[in-house]
């Protein structure tokens, strides 16, 4: 039996069988990976439309609270019917840090936001204001941080010819506000 060919026969069978396993470990690594950002992306795009159904329906409910009885029960429902709660949790599974935090600090403004609502805050007052801007400059906070995170590209307000994320510089309200000093 020559030694030799046995030899350099099973040499490269393993060669091989190890070859095939590393491909097949890195394919299945590939396509986790692409699994991961997918349920990421639907992640995040769950939160910040739940997110934007409650604002809308707290919208509605400031512009015409006598529509309600009990505006409290109203603003609460909003954030609970919009499946915020839900949404959030998912989000807190499944996403990066930054984003995370970004979401967090949403809802915080979302909160907030509802508070006001809750308290007869029309949108036209200035304590509508001062929740709302918050909001909307958290929700272009989170969009920015998904955006890094999913495609590594940054995004800033000059992008829209704006001065900053809040909107206070596109806000007729605001401006009459500060230009009368208050």
């Amino acid at each position: 039996m020559d030694w030799g060919t046995l030899i350099a026969t099973v040499s490269g069978g393993s060669i091989a069988i190890s070859g095939t396993v590393l491909a097949d470990y890195l394919r299945h690594r590939h396509e986790d990976d692409r699994g991961v950002g997918a349920r990421r992306r639907a992640v995040y795009i769950e939160f910040i439309a739940a997110a934007g159904v409650c604002h809308a329906r707290l919208r509605q409910i400031a512009q015409d609270p006598g529509a309600e009885p009990d505006l409290d029960a109203a603003a609460r429902a909003a954030l609970s019917d919009a499946g915020v709660y839900e949404a959030r949790e998912r989000l807190f599974i499944d996403a990066a840090d930054d984003v995370a935090g970004a979401g967090q600090a949403m809802f915080e403004r979302l909160r907030s936001l509802q508070r006001a609502v809750a308290a007869g805050a029309s949108p036209d007052s200035a304590a509508f204001h001062d929740a709302y801007h918050p909001y909307i400059g958290a929700v272009w906070t989170y969009r920015v941080a998904v955006r890094a995170e999913l495609e590594g590209r940054a995004l800033s307000p000059a992008a829209f010819g704006w001065g900053g994320w809040d909107g206070t510089d596109r806000c007729s309200l605001c401006r009459e506000a500060a230009a009368a000093g208050t």
